[in-house]
């Protein structure tokens, strides 16, 4: 009995989700261009000898998608989050959004001793109404020898 209700639950959790995302969605793309599937907006695609990599964030739909950052230079946790977290905020804002519209973060630290220091620089960042967060330690670290890496996924303005 438990488990149907609680199924119950999740499937109007989600057909709530899915609605409010499609309504955006559609109202995204008919503001755009008239066209009933919205465009995907690219921002820094980073290349490998001339064939694209990956974007440093992806707009669609009314959402923005920022590609994990990490701090590549020698310093502490602390100068690393800070580092991270602006890189964070230049990719939302050349995408049309900002700190406060980000809905979703994923921490990904190189030692999970450093999480208390992290949280220090990390706290206030999004403003009054922080993201949900999702923070793990990475097997084998973070790559380029950061300390931290950090994406989002946040509402377009």
């Amino acid at each position: 009995m438990k488990t149907n209700n609680r199924r119950s639950i999740f499937r109007r959790m989600f057909a709530g989700i899915l609605g409010v995302t499609g309504t955006a969605m559609a109202a995204n793309a008919a503001s755009n261009n008239n066209d009933a599937s919205p465009q995907k907006e690219v921002f820094n695609v980073e290349y490998d000898q001339d064939v694209p990599l990956f974007s440093g964030s992806t707009k669609f739909g009314g959402m923005v998608f920022v590609a994990g950052k990490g701090a590549h230079f020698e310093g502490d946790i602390k100068a690393h989050t800070d580092h991270v977290l602006k890189e964070l905020e230049k990719e939302l804002i050349k995408a049309g959004s900002s700190m406060e519209k980000v809905l979703k973060v994923n921490v990904y630290l190189a030692d999970l001793n450093d999480y208390k220091q992290m949280n220090e620089v990390y706290k206030g960042r999004f403003g009054a109404n922080p993201p949900v967060r999702t923070t793990v330690a990475t097997y084998g670290g973070v790559p380029g020898n950061s300390l931290v890496e950090m994406d989002c996924i946040a509402i377009a303005n």
